[in-house]
């Protein structure tokens, strides 16, 4: 039976990053897809160095983005630290793309027929320690009064099986849209193209962190999705994260009155 600890070493760290701990905002931010780190126990997944760094593998530039969110909001972030192609802690663990044998154009031969052990190995590996460090976070800020509106930050590409994407940022949110119908309404008129669950919705099976996280106890919940060119270096970074920190505030101030 492969263990929890035939996935990641003792060396390699926890799964789950923790920024700004200490923050005092109302925004729990949290990065899924933060990392393209491989553990080593996987080795490269049969892939080449061009697709391990692709968006099959992280979300280029959400990282940044949610870290500059995080000082601007003074809000925890919490952040897996490897490869969604290991484990994708936005998917539950029976769902396909938990730990995907095709991503896009891409086939991942260190995932094919994986084995009921393996499959268990990661998930107790990557997974529950994320989320448990999620469900964690929330338990105290709540035994503290603090108020927790859940922001989960992504990017996807700007062409994907060939299509070129016109939308710039998305908003997507599952049964409740309270947050995400005011952030909505405060980037009309705005600088970028923003539209609601696009290029992804509730139907994709993207919202599993809101559903895990936020919806069971109400929390105020949306999951942003930017398109990646537009944060490809610290200047974008910078200016989306503005951006969007201004939507926050402003949809949260909306949620509150």
């Amino acid at each position: 039976m492969l263990l929890r600890s035939d996935i990641l070493t003792a060396a390699e760290g926890e799964a789950a990053g923790v920024d700004n701990p200490q923050g005092v905002g109302a925004v729990l931010l949290i990065c899924e897809h933060a990392s393209k780190t491989l553990p080593a126990s996987v080795g490269d997944l049969g892939l080449d160095a061009e697709a391990l760094s692709s968006h099959i593998a992280w979300d280029p530039g959400a990282l940044a983005v949610a870290e500059a969110l995080s000082v601007k909001l003074d809000a925890t972030l919490i952040h897996q630290r490897f490869s969604r192609l290991v484990y994708d802690c936005n998917r539950p663990p029976e769902a396909p793309g938990a730990m995907p044998e095709v991503s896009e154009i891409y086939e991942i031969p260190g995932n094919r027929d994986l084995s009921p052990a393996e499959r268990y190995a990661r998930t107790a590996a990557l997974y529950v320690p994320f989320h448990d460090k999620v469900a964690a976070t929330i338990a105290e800020r709540t035994e503290r009064g603090q108020q927790t509106v859940l922001v989960t930050v992504h990017s996807f590409t700007p062409v994907y099986l060939g299509k070129p994407r016109a939308v710039e940022i998305g908003i997507l949110h599952d049964t409740d849209r309270r947050l995400a119908d005011a952030m909505l309404d405060a980037a009309e008129g705005g600088p970028f193209r923003v539209e609601r669950n696009v290029p992804y919705g509730p139907e994709d099976g993207v919202t599993h962190t809101l559903r895990l996280h936020g919806l069971p106890q109400g929390h105020l919940n949306v999951m942003i999705e930017v398109r990646n060119d537009l944060i490809a270096d610290a200047v974008g970074q910078g200016v989306v994260a503005d951006y969007l920190a201004g939507l926050i505030r402003a949809a949260i101030g909306v949620c509150q009155q």
